[in-house]
């Protein structure tokens, strides 16, 4: 999720296209000799490219020899290589690393004035509101790849993006940006969003939450609200998307609502066992089909979709908790962070606190990289759960209004000009 998000194996299966015909053309010694310099983490990503790429990595067994040689299958025998689960080996590896692994952060400043919102997909990073641009970056050199500017008298309030376009909500309407950089603004009427607090979008439909409590559907080809659900009493405050067009939405109120664009009215509403501040961030995981709710009192609630109700709730943090995300497909570990600035990972069965993650306070090395980025490289540090969090200088926990989430990779923005990006790498 460059930094790419690993799919289940179910989902990768659904995913596989054949592979274009200039690449179908190289035959099983080439494309081993290419495949022999990867890791294994690019070998996995390979495997879901096309069926003729993952026909010739099973066949010369390289997952399996990379699994040896990483140690992790605990077997000294010298038998055949066992059949593996490469996407289970994989999110067990990206575990080990987050919650062990040693940790390198790199900074730079990605816009001359305060943001606080960043997306990724795909090895690209989108950055953005509180500026007028929208900045995608290259993770892997750090490059401004393109940059979006805002109409002159609105605000950008939030955004999202795919391989062809952004979306984002700007003001009063819905604007996309084609990712050559043309700019086309939704042709809607003064009032059609009355005040929109956030976003998702996922093709062919955006959603806005509204302050008024209702959620309002547009489609992106005809350009039209094409729905209006009022799902809370009180200001939507966050949404989240599922591929199956279910979206979950949260209110300051402190609820949780499961809407289907189908239905004009919620499919469920789920209430905290306790009092637990409004619904800051919520975020859906597919695989287990659990969702996850981050609130200003700092508490992590888990909801089970398929009996509607709540699994539990934790107080991960003693202040705010603006974000929370985890891989795709991953249901292990998810990481959530907020107001005091410590990176927390959380165990997403019982929600307690496995690692947390502050930065080292010396910049180790300035790099200059070759877009002409210069990159601050500092050290992360583990701190334990029972230490007063207040003790750290303030420089090393920087407030994390967003996360943004890869393969042994954490992404986050602060309300400030830098974005970092931590590495956590397991040896």
């Amino acid at each position: 999720m460059g930094i790419t998000e690993t799919a289940g194996e179910s989902s990768a299966r659904k995913t596989r296209r054949r592979a274009p015909t200039s690449i179908e053309s190289l035959d099983a010694d080439i494309l081993c000799i290419i495949f022999s310099f990867l890791d294994l983490f690019d070998l996995v990503h390979c495997t879901v490219v096309c069926n003729s790429w993952l026909a010739v990595i099973k066949k010369l067994k390289l997952l399996q020899s990379s699994c040896r040689r990483m140690h992790q299958l605990g077997s000294t025998s010298l038998e055949q290589p066992r059949e593996i689960d490469v996407e289970d080996f994989a999110m067990k590896h990206h575990k080990m690393a987050l919650l062990r692994g040693r940790i390198e952060i790199e900074r730079w400043e990605a816009h001359s004035h305060r943001f606080s919102q960043c997306r990724m997909k795909k090895g690209l990073l989108l950055t953005g509101v509180g500026d007028k641009v929208m900045r995608l970056w290259s993770l892997d050199s750090y490059k401004c790849m393109e940059e979006y500017s805002l109409p002159d008298a609105a605000s950008l309030v939030d955004f999202d993006f795919d391989e062809s376009k952004i979306v984002g909500l700007v003001g009063t309407r819905i604007s996309i940006w084609r990712r050559s950089g043309q700019r086309s603004i939704f042709p809607s009427r003064e009032g059609t969003i009355p005040k929109g607090l956030c976003m998702r979008y996922i093709d062919p439909e955006a959603v806005v939450g509204c302050e008024d409590g209702t959620a309002r559907i547009f489609d992106m080809y005809s350009k039209t609200c094409s729905q209006i659900i009022r799902t809370h009493g009180g200001p939507i405050t966050c949404l989240s998307l599922s591929d199956s067009q279910l979206f979950l939405s949260g209110s300051s109120l402190g609820r949780v609502t499961v809407s289907d664009p189908l239905l004009d009215q919620p499919v469920a509403t789920l209430k905290s066992t306790i009092t637990a501040g409004g619904i800051q961030t919520i975020c859906f995981n597919q695989g287990s089909n659990l969702a996850f709710s981050g609130t200003t009192a700092g508490y992590v609630s888990c909801w089970d979709l398929r009996k509607m109700r709540q699994v539990w709730e934790n107080r991960v943090s003693p202040n705010v908790v603006y974000s929370i995300q985890q891989l795709k497909n991953d249901t292990s570990v998810m990481v959530a962070g907020g107001i005091d600035g410590v990176l927390r990972f959380v165990d997403q069965k019982s929600g307690r606190v496995l690692s947390s993650c502050i930065m080292d306070d010396k910049v180790s090395t300035v790099l200059r990289r070759q877009s002409q980025v210069v990159v601050e490289k500092r050290r992360g540090k583990r701190v334990s759960q029972d230490v007063e969090i207040d003790k750290f200088e303030r420089k090393t926990r920087p407030q994390i209004s967003c996360i943004a989430m890869g393969m042994k990779k954490v992404v986050t923005a602060h309300s400030g000009k830098f974005i970092s990006v931590w590495k956590f790498n397991h040896s």
